[in-house]
């Protein structure tokens, strides 16, 4: 068990914490949201103490092993990827290591027999005998091939590294495991592998992450950072997103009597509480959510941006059209033989094992860069947006402020713009007030996919091209957007690592591999479950 008492942490003027006390059980895995700066990963460090809170106490259960995910790729840069794993187990590397250095001695003495069984207890106790074959499995389990295990870390791809972290963390079942942001740069079969693993985990998972459906199939229990504070609350990400959505509407609804309102909510949580039964984290899930009351249904102080797309003209028959269109860098082929056309209504998640093929496509077809062969040819009526994974030209060397900054890309011909038509498109990004006087060249990541979004909408286009749509935003923001592109009437192109937006958004499925391509009229969900699907991106991947 873990318990925060009385944490309070500021940095100057800004308060993150004002005395939160909060606990966490053994059984459960508590999904950590809030807001971009709300304090998610800073709470995640006072529980590890590597923050000491200005005022406040963390207390552990005597004896309980901590473990979390280590993100500094480059810490372990001159150990081999198995030792990698097996330090994550401190204590039983500290044996290990004080044991083989008492066996090394030439003075081998009786007290030294003494001390080296104590410790061969110990680390037979810990699993130490079987530490090393079970940390190659861990590793094999998440995609790290056998003979990488005896190289250093500082020889191994980024993406791989991840794996060996993650491996890490979670070798030898630490009592604690904390996760922060653990999906990031994992493909979706790892992912997967680590819903599994958490979704069977007895012990206390305090995870951060800004991936919905990850949320979704692992957390037991959701705690909300919001104003200082810590709630925690009963059910997945989408049962507090839905619940809170349900219990604002009943606050405003003022003609609406206390018992009506706790029969809708009664109903709601009998609902999800069915749907539980079909989920990875069954048993304790529907136990949890059966548990509720009335009173623990509250709606969120969250505000979500307007995210509101207004197609100028509707799109013709002809849209698109791909024609074997291939690209290598350094001699290595990304893609090839890409070929298609694009139909009215189609939503087009577009995928592959190389996210570098994702970009550049989506480059080749923005006209920035030039294809190798092939050609492609949009129709006369498109209007496009795009939404790049990298939106660095738009703010390098400017120092604008945002209100000047949208004005450059106000289309020809538009009326009215004055200063209430611009803060209008960024007001629905939530950038209020004096905020439309902040200088580009000071934003944060996530507040320039909010501008970026702000100046497409101001486009009226009717083909959005959206790659990596996410990236540094907030759950507050991705969800607004994802309910944005599914209400969206036009052509929408995108790639994403959010499975949630990608499956509710998309209609078709294009893969792109260096031998050709793959292309589904399917959600992302019955793509990853067709069977012919994965034996054909087997034989184009190998």
């Amino acid at each position: 068990m873990i318990s925060a008492n009385n944490i309070t942490l500021a940095y100057g003027k800004r308060v993150l914490f004002d005395e939160v006390n909060i606990s966490f059980t053994k059984g459960n895995c508590y999904g950590i949201i809030g807001a971009n700066g709300a304090g998610k990963s800073t709470f995640l460090k006072i529980i590890s103490g590597e923050i000491e809170p200005n005022k406040g106490t963390i207390d552990i259960s005597p004896g309980e092993r901590m473990a979390g995910l280590n993100q500094n790729q480059f810490a372990f840069d001159e150990v081999t990827v198995l030792n990698t794993v097996l330090m994550g187990h401190q204590k039983m590397w500290k044996i290990m290591h004080e044991r083989d250095a008492i066996y090394a001695k030439e003075d081998f003495t009786e007290a030294d027999g003494l001390k080296a069984g104590e410790l061969e207890h110990d680390f037979g106790e810990m699993g130490g005998y079987t530490a090393e074959s079970d940390a190659a499995t861990l590793l094999s389990e998440l995609g790290v091939k056998d003979e990488l295990h005896t190289q250093l870390m500082k020889d191994i791809p980024a993406n791989i590294k991840v794996r060996v972290l993650l491996a890490q963390a979670l070798f030898g079942n630490p009592d604690i495991l904390l996760l922060d942001e653990p999906t990031n740069n994992l493909d979706v079969e790892t992912i997967s592998w680590l819903e599994n693993f958490l979704a069977d985990y007895q012990n206390i998972v305090l995870v951060v992450s800004h991936d919905r459906h990850f949320l979704d199939s692992v957390c037991t229990h959701v705690a909300d950072v919001d104003k200082q504070k810590i709630k925690v609350y009963t059910g997945n990400y989408s049962f507090w997103y839905e619940s809170s959505q349900l219990a604002a509407r009943q606050a405003s609804d003022k003609n609406k009597k206390t018992e009506d309102k706790k029969k809708d909510l009664l109903e709601f949580i009998a609902r999800f509480s069915a749907n539980a039964s079909k989920s990875k984290q069954a048993t304790s899930r529907k136990k949890a959510l059966d548990k509720l009351v009335f009173e623990d249904i509250t709606a969120s102080n969250r505000k979500y941006p307007g995210i509101i797309f207004k197609q100028e003209r509707e799109v013709g028959n002809e849209i698109l059209s791909v024609d074997n269109i291939s690209k290598s860098f350094d001699g290595k082929t990304i893609f090839s033989k890409i070929k298609f056309d694009i139909q009215k209504g189609e939503k087009i998640a577009f995928i592959s094992r190389d996210p570098i093929a994702l970009t550049t496509f989506f480059e080749v077809i923005n006209g920035k860069l030039q294809p190798d062969a092939g050609s492609f040819e949009w129709g006369t009526t498109v209007t496009t947006a795009y939404l790049p994974n990298d939106n660095s030209e738009y703010f390098e060397g400017s120092k604008l402020n945002l209100m000047d900054w949208l004005r450059q890309y106000v289309p020809p011909g538009t009326k009215d713009v004055d200063e209430d038509f611009l803060r209008g498109f960024l007001g629905k990004m939530l950038f209020s007030g004096d905020e439309i006087l902040k200088k580009t060249n000071v934003l944060s990541g996530g507040e320039k996919v909010r501008c970026m979004i702000s100046k497409m909408m101001l486009q009226n286009p009717n083909v959005l091209i959206l790659d990596e749509p996410t990236n540094h935003l907030d759950l507050e923001s991705i969800t607004a957007f994802n309910d944005s592109m599914i209400a969206f009437s036009g052509i929408v192109l995108l790639t994403t690592h959010d499975h949630q937006f990608m499956h509710t958004v998309a209609n078709r499925i294009i893969e792109l591999t260096p031998k050709g391509m793959i292309d589904r009229l399917m959600t992302y969900d019955d793509y990853l479950a067709d069977d012919r699907v994965q034996s054909m991106r087997d034989e184009l991947y190998n």
